[in-house]
């Protein structure tokens, strides 16, 4: 039976909550929840491990309690001590605890004492008043969990972060401007780490005078309202509904305390649980000899850099894209950190789009956007007829647009490449014939339309496109748009595979509100080989600087420039294009040098 890896995680999400309900060990209850975690960052099918009989224990935070129960859900699609705990508490019990404010023990109450299983229930139990008579409970605090409820209703909990950092940066510079005194400020945890969404924007600083920070803080026209206000923590919401933490800490221990606040938290507890066997004992104001041997035994050394607190530690310094919890550490203390790819390694964008489709400016716009970024080629990408919202452009009009193109070449210092995002038919046939297709230098390949399919057919179709003799890139595999609209479904192993077969590139798209492929799909595509393209899929010539987004996606796939075909070289580029399929591959994997990749052993 296959198993997806987000069913797995939700599963021992589900047994630690079941466990603390059940006042059960806490260390057992800490490790389902690090091991939920650790699985959903992992970018292989456990499914897949398990039938290629991997030892599962190799996977960091996984034990053998935990694997048999992997390897039992596997085969059988059910945990029989999962089953058992459920059977012992009461009905709902577990969405009771989705609710802020109803911890394990009073979701236990509610459900033993009201017979509740679900939010409606508990929200009527406030009217009528009696959840406020529980023991515990009162007039006060059901009428938080109230708001709490009423919130959830009308507010995402995460941001994408295509929203949350231009906002922390808008946060961050105002503060600055401000207070002079100022000397350290920077985004930690979720968004440092550049995830895709975020809970807070958390901001961690140093300041000569932190309570003037502060208050410069809450008297931002962005502040909505003042949750707390101190000299060393402050926390606001401000207008979109976000909530902001401010910390300050001294410019003497402030690597420890960005490197703390930075997370995540499993990787946090990786590195706790290594310095403990050094002898050393971490926290955000620094390190602790633990080792009465040295006679440095209770005296914090502190750090003002993250690089001086991991070389403490007999670590290379690790970049906070890496920081999940689950291979970085190990590829640290091997000497296997990858050379992460970076922004000025990008030598085109082949994913732009103008006027004459749905993009905001003229095709000379978007060409000077692209030497403006010093790229040394670019593809005007404008949409096939087929979408027919985004203006797409008849072969007659593309036959126009080729010959426009070809006459800009002229004198221009960068390769102005012909090129279409055609769509994927719901039969996998693209919109143009196979004659106009062939007179393109760049074809993504994208679905927009009968995204409802089932996986078996929403795979045969994307592989079926990845066998077209044009198409060089298949666009936002998944379709999602954050917050907005949810992935497609399919075989992600099986697409993979015909891509590296086919010799077809997959594109990590920078645009904010996709980033897709997804953090954990490029990871292994890289794994794989498959050739990995970074796009901004611009509509507007200011959207070329969004690559930032794109290349954050592919660092925490641990990509390095090799592994991204636009970092090639503009002989290295062409050479690959205008190589027939499936050779590209060959001239992909030439060009691909033989440094160490870093990743799982």
């Amino acid at each position: 039976m296959t198993v997806s890896n987000q069913e797995i995680s939700q599963l021992f999400e589900n047994l630690g909550v079941l466990l603390e309900i059940k006042g059960d060990s806490i260390f057992k209850i800490r490790a389902y929840q690090r091991a939920a975690r650790t699985i959903n960052d992992l970018s292989f099918p456990l499914s897949t491990a398990v039938d290629e009989g991997m030892d599962l224990k190799q996977i960091p935070g996984i034990g053998k309690a935990i694997s048999d129960k992997i390897r039992e859900m596997h085969t059988t699609g059910r945990v029989s001590a999962y089953d058992k705990l459920l059977e012992e508490l009461p009905q709902g019990v577990l969405s009771l605890v989705d609710i802020p404010g109803i911890g394990p023990k009073t979701a236990l109450l509610i459900g033993k004492e009201l017979g509740i299983s679900t939010i409606e229930g508990v929200e009527q139990s406030i009217g009528d008043g009696r959840l406020a008579a529980l023991p515990g409970m009162g007039q006060k605090a059901a009428a938080g969990i109230l708001r709490h409820i009423q919130a959830i209703s009308t507010k995402d909990q995460r941001t994408p972060i295509g929203r949350a950092l231009p906002l922390a940066e808008e946060i961050a510079s105002a503060l600055r401007e401000k207070c002079p005194g100022i000397v350290e400020l920077f985004p930690a945890g979720s968004l440092r780490r550049w995830e895709e969404t975020i809970g807070d924007i958390d901001l961690v600083g140093a300041a000569s005078c932190p309570e003037e920070a502060a208050q410069a803080l809450v008297s931002l026209p962005v502040v909505k309202e003042v949750l707390v206000h101190g000299g060393k923590k402050t926390s606001v919401v401000v207008e979109p509904g976000i909530q902001v933490d401010l910390r300050f800490g001294e410019t003497a221990s402030f690597g420890a305390m960005l490197q703390y606040f930075t997370g995540s938290q499993q990787h946090n507890i990786r590195l706790r649980d290594y310095a403990n066997r050094m002898g050393l004992s971490l926290n955000e104001y620094g390190i602790t000899s633990r080792d009465t041997g040295t006679g440095g035994t209770g005296v914090l050394e502190e750090f003002p850099t993250e690089e001086a607190f991991y070389a403490r530690l007999g670590l290379p310094y690790i970049t906070p894209e890496l920081r999940t919890g689950v291979w970085e550490l190990d590829a640290a203390l091997e000497d296997r950190l990858p050379n992460l790819v970076q922004s000025s390694d990008l030598k085109g964008d082949l994913h732009l789009h103008s006027e004459w489709s749905d993009g905001n400016d003229p095709i000379e716009k978007m060409v000077e956007a692209a030497i403006a970024q010093g790229y040394d080629y670019m593809a005007l990408t404008d949409h096939s007829a087929g979408l027919g919202i985004a203006n797409g452009l008849s072969p007659e009009r593309l036959e126009k647009q080729i010959a426009v193109l070809r006459s800009m070449q002229a004198g221009c210092p960068i390769a102005i490449l012909c090129g279409s995002e055609v769509d994927i038919r719901s039969d996998g046939s693209l919109d143009y014939s196979n004659e106009m297709l062939a007179q393109l230098d760049v074809v993504v390949a994208s679905v927009h339309s009968a995204m409802g399919q089932d996986s078996a057919t929403m795979t045969q179709r994307i592989i079926k496109a990845m066998g077209h003799p044009s198409v060089t890139i298949i666009g936002h595999l998944s379709t999602r748009l954050l917050g907005q609209r949810p992935p497609t479904d399919f075989d992600l192993e099986a697409v993979l595979h015909a891509a590296r077969e086919t010799g077809t590139a997959l594109e990590i798209n920078a645009s904010p509100e996709r980033l897709d492929l997804k953090d954990t799909h490029a990871y292994r595509a890289r794994e794989l080989g498959v050739p990995l393209v970074i796009n901004t899929d611009s509509h507007d010539h200011t959207h070329l600087d969004k690559k930032r987004y794109g290349v954050a996606v592919a660092r925490r796939a641990w990509c390095q420039p090799q592994d991204i075909l636009n970092t090639f070289t503009r002989e290295q580029f062409l050479e690959f294009i205008r190589t027939p399929k499936p050779d590209r591959i060959k001239v992909f994997d030439a060009a691909h040098t033989s440094l160490p990749s870093g990743g799982r052993p």
